[in-house]
Parts: C-alpha cells; structure tokens; sequence
C-alpha cells in the first residue's frame, strides 16, 4: 500500500447483522405499560384465574409485559377459548351484578385513572373500565359517551375511551386515530401525567411513528423518570438503529431496577449490532442469571458466539433455547444457518425441515432447504424447495426478501449444475457458459430482471441426483488424499471474529492445494493440462482456476465468477469490491486489526493534501492530527478544508515489479459523515478493464518468471532457487489479492494457490494464520510485494515437504467430475481423526 490521492467523496454501504424479526420488535413495543399507580386491569385479571392461565399472543410479548408494570392497554388478543377452562371465563357470562361488584371494588379504593371527588361519577367510570377489562370495548365506550355527553371535560372517561378505542385494534386505522385524537384531549387538559405520553407513544410506535413517540417518551421521563419508561424508549431507539442512545437507556433502566432481563437482553443486543461481541455475550448471559429459562437469550447468545467463530459454544447455546422449547422456530433457523455454514448439511437439513413443518411459508428455511439439498446434489428436492419460495411473490409495495431476490439465480446454477454434473470438468467453462447479464445481475445481487433471457433446460430424468458416497468405499490412497487436503484446509481458517470454520470449505480448498500442487508440478516438467476443452500449456488462471472450481462447489449459493469476464458494458463502469469497516455505530470486527494501520495511513496523507492545498493551516492541522487515536477523531479536521467537509477519499498505490517506478491504483478508502454514530468509513477495489490489464501484465510477467525458475528448481533444488521460488508465488498472489478478481473467495482461493504451489516447489505451510490477520488485508496493506512475502513468511514456518505426497493419487483424475467433486465433500470425514496423516 502507497500513497495514493486524496479527494472529496461520499457514498453509502449495507452491513449485516444479527436477524431480528419486525414481528418481535412490533410486540415488544406494542406491549403497553399504563403507570405503577393503576394496575387496575391486573386486579381484574387476577380475579378471572391463576396467572399464565390466559395465554398472552406470542412469547415475547408475554415477556415483556410480564416485567412491564400493571397496564390498562395490551394490544393483543387473549388466547383464552371461550368454551375452554373456567380460569378463562367467557365475558359473554359475566352478568351486570358481577360487573357492578367489580366496578364497586374499582371505585371504592379509586384504581382507576383520573378519580374524581364525586362517589357516583367514580363508580359510574368504574364500570366502564371494568367493561373494558372483560373485553366489552364497544360497551365501554358507549358507557364513556354517555358520561361525556353530562361532562365533556371529564378527563377519566376520555383517557378510558381512548383505552377502549386502541384495545378494539390498531390495525383499523380509525380506531388509532380516534384513540390519539382522545389521549391527545387529556394531555391538553391534564399536561402534567407522564402515563398519558406513555399510552400515546404506545399507539404512535405500532403506527410508524418513531419520532413522535420518542418525542412523547422523553416528556413522560422528564416528569417522572421510570426503569419502564426508560426500557420503553430505548427499546424505540433500538428499532431506529440508534444503538448508542438505546444502550444508555437500557443501562438507566437497569440502574433504576436490575432486574430486567428483558432490558438486559436488548442491551446485549445493542452491543451486538455495533459488533462488540464480547460485551454482547456478557450482557445475554446476565439476562439468563436472571430468567434461567429466557429462550430469546439463549437464541442470541448462541448468534452472538456463531458470529465470534465458536461454532461449540454457539451449538451448546442454541440447544439449550431448543431443550426449553423445541418448536422455536427461530433458533431452528439460526441453527440450521450456522450449520450449513459450518459444512455440516445433513444436521442443517434437519433443521430447515422442522422449521418448515412448524412455518411452512418461513422463505429462509425454504430457500436454505432448497439450497443444502443442491450443495449436496439432491437437485429433485432442492429446485422443488427453491420453487416454492419464487411463488412467494412480494405484494404490491411490499420489499422483496433477501431469499426470493436470490433465488431465481440459485435455480438457474443448479440447473445448469445438473446437467454438468457427468460431463469432465476439464471440458467445460462455467464463466463461459453462463450468460454475461445473469454472471452480472448474480454478482451484484440485482433483481432477476434480465431482458431476453433463456431459462437453463429444466432436470434431465436420465442425470441421477448425487448418492452418499461412505469414506470405507474410496481406496484407501484416495482415503489418505481426503484425510490431507482436511488437515490443509484447516490451515487456511481466520482466527478472527466473523469466521466460522467450515469443514466442507477446509476440504475442497485441501484438495484444492493439491491438486495446484501436482498440477504446477507437471507444468514445471513441460507437461500440459487440459482446460476448457483444449490440451496446452497452463496459464496463472489456470492454476486458480483449480481452486475457483472447488471453491464454486463447496457453497453454489455464492457466485465465484471472475471480474473481467463480465460484459463489457459492466466492466466500463466498474465492478467494486466494498467492505464497510465502521457504518454508522456498527464496526466490522473483521477488520479491527486494521483500523489502527489505515488510520496512520490517512493521517499521513491528510497532511500532505494540507501541505499542498492549505499550507498556511499545517501546522493547526498537523497539531489536530496529533490527538486522533480513532477515526470518529478525523471529523473535526475534515471541517478545515471546504472540499473535504462532507468526506474524502484516498487512494493507495501499488508499486510495480516489472516497471521499477510504475504505481497501480490499489483500493479507496472513504470517511464520510458529520458526527459520531453516523460515520461512514469503508475501503473499495474497482475492477475496471485498464486497471484489470495492468495488473495481469504484472502477473503474466511473474507467472512466466515463476515457470522458467520452476523448471530449474526440478533439475537443481538448491537452496538458493527454492528461496526465489517461494518469493515469486507470493510476489504474484500479492497482486492477485489487489486486484481482487473474482466476485467472491479471492482470499482463500488466493491462499490454496500459495499453499499449493509452494508444495510443487518442495516446500510446505506448517504455520497457522494469526490471531486477528486476514491475508488479502494483509497484501492489500503492504508497501509492496517484498513486504508482503516478508510478513507471511513470518508465520508460515515453511519446511521441507513429506515425501508422502508424491505417493497421493491425482486429485484432477480422482474426481474428474462434478458428480464426483460432490461426493467426496459429503463424505464423513470423522475417520481422518483416527488416521495418522502423512503431513503430521
């Protein structure tokens, strides 16, 4: 990485997070909490049976109103059957003498809001609001009309009015705005009640309206501040995704009262979603201290763990939540989605197909189901799952969900899959075959809108789907061969949160290393390959070809297609790889590592835009620069230019091997924003066509150094050769991972190239990644292509290679097929364990 130019800019990107259901934040905030003054209704309901006998309307909102304070208004139906036990008591048999001795009750000890002085208005009021307790909203509402007629100012009957007018739905439209239009009355009249903002809060956030219930949540806490009302608002900031201010919430809420584990849990939450996952972890189990039995806690942590990598640690949570009841459907879900990328597909299938049977419309598990049953070539039963999700067409206004996007394309691939699935590997081209617009609207995850497209031919009865293949029934050489390419694939895996080991991943990306291995072998002793359906000499893509290959069938969801054989029209305008590092209040914890390095990196390049735009201001800027520790620190001195107010970019340059002097564009790094919490920092390569044919200059250039120095080293393996080797793979993979070629994997395709070829020249990885490094970060961050061999060298502790594997057989002729590719990932690879590998 070298200096490049700095520049205004601006710009946006997505980052993904934690899956939270609009359902379940919908019943969290619409579960409403009247004041510690009048828990009325609670009276009510106790005298109609036991607690928990009336089942509230979904889990979550029993949760939360169960910690919530006594309240009049629950926008929810009762479970209650009305021929059922006598705990739920039909209101249609409650008959006046009950309902006035209830009433009667109500007003003698004023439970009730806004009591007057008079006897008999209170009782009168009672009754109504004992109307509603039972149901009866029309009554109560009638009741309320008629006092009101007498005395249009009586606060009581128009804040109980507006309790009856939301009890009977929010989902009428009529009914909320008569209700707003009623709290708004007694707030006029009574402006000093803060459970009067609260109520009409609770009515507003159901309705869209964030702002204002904020606005109404604040004024009730400036008049009286409560753990609720605290827990309440914050819980209004979550869904905004104003996760700082909602973490202070919860953090006062459970100052007032500590035990929450609701608001426990969302404050966990609120870390999550800002990355700190770590912090996120500590808070869910503190939740679980106080509610052993809290499956949404259990859910998340096992989220929270499944994203920090601890794939044992997230399935023990995840089987805890699914012991207290295993027809979640979430956590099935999650866990199936943990699974499948974990490499384990049989378990993720089993998950998927619960899920289905308790939410048969649920399109994650559908799509997921559809998928796993592909990646393991059950093409019959995955593309009649992936069916059954296009026909979820999205109503009209309604967005289209992230599976019926994609889905359209996985068809597509499996079919063309499908009928590959016999024919050699070596005779066919998957970025060839496919046409331009679909590799290009698939990469870019656009909507399947392609003009003049051509269906793939639907599945051919006589292509059998894919059999399980038992590791006893492979040779036992082949045995050996599977058993090694999993040690090397372990190899490969980040140590880094956000990295979940795939054990499917570790073996194709295994077998991958070997087979580049034996084929950069052959080509150093002038033999050729066949590729593509011609017999020659092998070419740099050829050699990462083998590892595209592998890498495509270990996970058909993710298109692995490379850049510049898009259409030309696309690669004019660019293709960009973006990574967003800080969006907002998320950070990427991927990336943490870096944030320190690009940061001195814009610091330096701030002062020489300053030292050639804004001499006069230097040393102010120079001094400023001095206390920036992190990047929120960089917004007060983009203020000192004008250009750069909004943002700026920098660009980092690339030096070149081949022109001493010649620099490339490396990747943009962009800082737009103007406050903290709403920052967006990101780094970007674009693959332009120029830029493209620059970079494979240099490659062609090292490749055909590397080739001529290969074939030395085959004739004379002196040290001196196999030391130049291992600089020129590295040198070469260094622009590789720059240029960023390939739509998805250059990073680990990149690093089965290096492991493999470095093989061919005798020696082998025997070191594992660092803690917190990600390899492409690294190579994208060096000063140039010696710092970069330098630095991996450092931790890959190469050795001298076994002798053993010259005795492996060809992975190219072992699996020669799709079918057979397929195969070999679905095997059990437990026996490995109990096997002494040769790389050991």
């Amino acid at each position: 990485m070298r200096p490049g130019k700095m520049a205004p800019a601006g710009g946006c990107g997505s980052v993904r997070g934690l899956w939270v259901p609009l359902a379940v934040l919908a019943l969290a905030q619409a579960v409403l909490a009247l004041t510690e003054q009048y828990p009325a209704l609670s009276l009510l309901k106790q005298r109609q049976g036991p607690a928990g006998d009336c089942a509230s309307a979904g889990e979550w909102a029993e949760q939360y109103s169960a910690e919530s304070d006594s309240s009049f208004l629950h926008f929810h139906e009762s479970d209650c059957d009305i021929g059922g036990s006598s705990s739920c008591e039909s209101v249609l048999s409650l008959n006046t003498e009950k309902i006035l001795s209830q009433a009667k009750l109500l007003a003698e000890q004023k439970r009730f809001p806004f009591a007057t002085d008079n006897d008999n208005t209170n009782e009168e009021l009672a009754i109504a609001y004992v109307l509603i307790g039972n149901g009866l909203y029309d009554e109560a509402i009638r009741h309320f009309s008629t006092m009101l007629q007498e005395e249009p100012e009586l606060v009581s009957a128009i804040y109980g009015r507006g309790i009856a007018y939301g009890k009977k739905g929010l989902h009428d439209m009529k009914n909320a705005e008569l209700a707003l239009f009623e709290l708004s009355r007694v707030i006029s009249l009574e402006p000093d009640h803060p459970e009067v903002f609260e109520q009409r809060a609770e009515i507003l956030s159901p309705l869209g309206r964030i702002s204002e219930a904020l606005s109404d949540l604040t004024k009730a806490i400036q008049l009286q501040p409560s753990a609720r009302l605290y827990r309440h608002r914050g819980t209004l900031y979550f869904i905004s995704e104003d996760y700082a201010t909602a973490h202070e919430d919860f953090q006062r809420s459970l100052e007032l009262n500590k035990n929450q584990p609701i608001a426990m849990l969302y404050k966990g939450l609120t870390f999550f979603h800002r990355g700190l996952l770590k912090e996120a972890i500590e808070s869910f189990k503190e939740a679980l201290k106080q509610k052993a039995d809290f499956i949404d806690a259990y859910k998340s942590l096992g989220q929270a763990y499944r994203e920090l990598g601890n794939f044992d640690a997230a399935t023990e949570s995840f089987q805890k939540a699914l012991l207290l009841n295993q027809n979640h459907v979430q956590t099935l879900q999650l866990k199936g989605m943990m699974l499948y990328h974990h490499g384990s597909l049989d378990e993720a299938l089993k998950n998927f197909k619960r899920c289905l049977q308790l939410e048969p419309y649920n399109e994650v598990c559908q799509y997921m189901k559809g998928l796993s049953h592909v990646a393991m070539g059950q093409f019959y039963e995955g593309i009649k799952a992936q069916t059954k999700v296009m026909l979820n067409d999205p109503l009209p206004g309604q967005k289209a969900t992230p599976e019926y996007l994609k889905v359209k394309y996985l068809r597509e691939y499996s079919r063309y899959l499908h009928a590959h699935l016999d024919t050699p590997l070596t005779e066919y081209n998957v970025d060839i075959d496919l046409p331009g617009n679909f590799k290009d609207h698939w990469a870019k995850n656009l909507p399947f809108l392609i003009e003049n497209y051509e269906e793939q031919p639907g599945l051919q009865p006589h292509i059998k789907d894919v059999l399980f293949q038992n590791f006893e029934s492979y040779k036992p050489d082949v045995q050996e061969l599977i058993c090694v390419a999993d040690h090397l694939g372990s190899m490969m895996q980040y140590e880094t949160p956000g990295f979940l080991p795939n054990k499917r991943i570790h073996r194709a990306m295994g077998l991958a290393t070997l087979e580049v291995m034996q084929a950069v072998q052959r080509t150093w002793t002038n033999s050729k390959v066949r590729m593509n359906g011609k017999t020659r000499l092998m070419q740099w893509r050829d050699m990462f070809d083998i590892a595209v290959k592998w890498r495509r069938m270990a996970d058909p969801d993710q298109p692995v297609l490379w850049l510049d054989q898009m259409p030309a029209r696309s690669l004019s305008r660019g293709f960009n790889n973006h990574i967003n590092l800080i969006r907002g209040q998320v950070i990427n914890m991927r990336y943490l590592e870096y944030f320190e390095k690009i940061l001195h990196f814009i610091k330096d390049r701030i002062l020489v835009y300053h030292g050639a735009n804004n001499p006069k201001g230097l040393l102010e800027v120079r001094e400023a620069l001095e206390k920036v520790h992190k990047v929120e620190d960089l917004l007060p001195i983009m203020k000192f230019n004008s250009k750069t107010r909004d943002g700026f970019t920098v660009n980092t340059k690339v030096p070149s091997l081949k022109d001493q002097g010649k620099e490339y564009d490396g990747f943009t790094i962009t800082i737009t924003g103007d406050k903290v919490g709403n920052i967006l920092f990101s780094v970007e390569t674009q693959t332009t066509e120029e830029r493209t044919q620059l970079y494979h200059a240099e490659i062609d250039a090292l490749y055909k150094d590397l080739t001529a120095k290969g074939k030395i080293l085959i004739l004379s393996a002196e040290l001196g050769e196999v030391d130049a080797v291992c600089n020129l793979i590295l040198s070469l993979v260094y622009y590789f991972y720059n240029l960023m070629p390939l739509s998805r994997g250059s990073s680990v395709i990149a690093y089965s190239v290096i492991m493999g070829a470095l093989m061919a020249s005798g020696k082998e990885v025997s070191g594992k990644i660092p803690k917190g490094k990600l390899v492409d970060f690294e190579a994208m961050t060096a000063p140039g292509s010696e710092a970069f061999s330098k630095i991996a060298r450092s931790w890959m502790n190469l050795k001298s290679i076994s002798p053993s594997y010259k005795s492996l057989p060809s992975v190219s002729e072992t699996f020669p097929t799709l079918r057979t590719m397929i195969e070999v990932l679905n095997t059990d690879s437990s026996h490995c364990l109990k096997k002494t590998v040769v790389v050991v």
